[in-house]
């Protein structure tokens, strides 16, 4: 007799829940399916168990698995019909910039493709908004940068501090281009140079420091020399990606 697959077994594929209540449970639901779905565990067209069993596996209650699916609905991971059940839906659909997914991708080893894919994103947008912010950038977008700048020397991007005032630079970046388009995309952006940050120290330090490059993106803004702060900017990402090909490789 053939094995069940993961969206047969839920007891072997959904280890339980610690229990808590509200928004944190459900929460806590919705990144195990979610990384589940991430990882290849459930396969686009695959349908979840229904929802009493996978309640029961994962020890909570059914209001809050029902929560956990909406949250994954929204994220265009899955979508549920009375009688047909929850159904993983096209990678197509899943918003995969969304900061949520992102982690959920993280959580276990990303597919290259996906992470060349979020490089390819930041190659794109990020060089065109340096030269905008290099041109747009007022003081106090520039003491955001410089502010972010030396908090990334005090904690390093080894921690949590580090990474965070690491995203903040990139999000003052996008702030001083004064396009809302792209401002929009700053959730999306700081969450991909996050999760690829902390992704290439899990096994070993950064192969360098990549704070220089920062630096002379920041140099370029505040000189207002768009064709330098594009070009630096396209250098930094351009790294990050040979860096992340790296720790991919070890």
């Amino acid at each position: 007799m053939d094995a069940p697959t993961a969206a047969e077994d839920t007891t072997a594929a959904t280890p339980r829940v610690r229990r808590g209540t509200g928004r944190r449970l459900h929460g806590a639901i919705a990144h195990k399916l979610g990384t589940a779905i991430l990882a290849g565990e459930y396969l686009p067209g695959d349908i979840l168990s229904g929802e009493v069993a996978f309640s029961e596996a994962l020890d909570v209650s059914r209001s809050a698995y029902r929560e956990a699916v909406q949250v994954l609905t929204a994220k265009g991971l899955v979508e549920s019909r009375p009688k047909a059940g929850t159904r993983v839906l096209p990678r197509s659909r899943w918003n995969l910039l969304d900061p949520d997914v992102l982690a959920w991708a993280f959580a276990g080893e990303p597919d290259i493709a996906f992470v060349r894919g979020l490089f390819e994103l930041r190659a794109i947008v990020e060089p065109a908004a340096a030269a905008l912010a290099a041109e747009r950038r007022e003081r106090t977008d520039l003491k955001i940068m410089k502010d972010a700048l030396a908090a990334m020397r005090r904690h390093t991007l080894a921690t949590e501090a580090g990474r965070a005032a690491d995203r903040e630079f990139h999000d003052a970046v996008l702030t001083a281009t004064r396009n809302d388009a792209l401002i929009v995309l700053s959730a999306s952006i700081g969450a991909a140079v996050s999760w690829t940050t902390q992704f290439k120290q899990r096994a070993r330090a950064l192969p360098r420091n990549p704070i220089p490059d920062h630096v002379l993106v920041y140099d370029a803004i505040a000189a207002g020399d768009a064709t330098a702060a594009s070009n630096a900017m396209r250098t930094l990402v351009d790294l990050a990606l040979e860096d992340t090909k790296l720790a991919m490789r070890r």
